[in-house]
């Protein structure tokens, strides 16, 4: 049976830039009840498409495939050597105190409460988050994030830990605040591998 149509931006003979929902997952988890996910469903179309790169179930927004190895690595590399422009839109709670700033919190794995990250000073690995605010909205914040680096949860647990949990955030805030998480990857920019053509591609959020 085929899965749901993807949301396709970019094709080309060497890389696919794709939409993912809310709610669906980037790869295969554990369990038959895990496999639809936007990585198979694109390798229907696709066969040669490997994952780049992942979003959080509950993120939606863009995401960047390979075709082949060559251009995983590739495009990996992009992504390590910070040469990846990304950003995204999300609604946070409260009013930031300052429109603009950065979040330098070093994030580690929070073991006994997997998949849970949290701040740790000590054994963390260091992580950078910029923030704009772009609109304030009654109680609530909408902010675009630029994260320099690319930790698990990244920015979930640092607006988070700034004292502005993401609404609808189940596992660092209130789930209950907002339909789904208002967190949505709305902008990749980045060099192409093989033409060295500068590529811009943007997504608005559905909330």
């Amino acid at each position: 049976m085929n899965s749901p149509a993807v949301e396709l931006l970019f094709a080309d003979e060497h890389l696919l830039v794709a939409v993912k929902p809310a709610g669906l997952l980037s790869v295969p988890g554990r369990g038959a009840d895990k496999q639809d996910c936007l990585s198979a469903r694109l390798q229907q179309q696709f066969p040669d498409s490997l994952v780049v790169h992942r979003l959080d179930m509950a993120t939606s927004g863009l995401m960047l495939f390979a075709r082949g190895p060559e251009m995983q690595r590739k495009l990996s590399m992009l992504f390590q050597h910070r040469e990846m422009d990304k950003r995204y839109i999300a609604v946070c709670t409260g009013k930031l105190e300052n429109p603009r700033g950065e979040i330098d919190l070093p994030i580690a794995p929070d073991w006994p409460n997997r998949p849970l990250q949290r701040v740790d000073v000590e054994h963390g690995k260091p992580s950078l988050t910029r923030y704009q605010l772009l609109q304030q909205e009654g109680d609530h914040s909408r902010v675009e994030l630029e994260p320099v680096t690319g930790r698990t949860h990244q920015l979930r647990l640092h607006l988070s830990a700034l004292g502005h949990p993401i609404l609808g955030d189940a596992l660092y805030g209130d789930e209950h605040s907002a339909p789904r998480l208002l967190l949505h990857a709305c902008l990749l920019r980045f060099n192409h591998p093989i033409s060295v053509e500068l590529l811009a591609f943007e997504h608005a959020p559905s909330f």
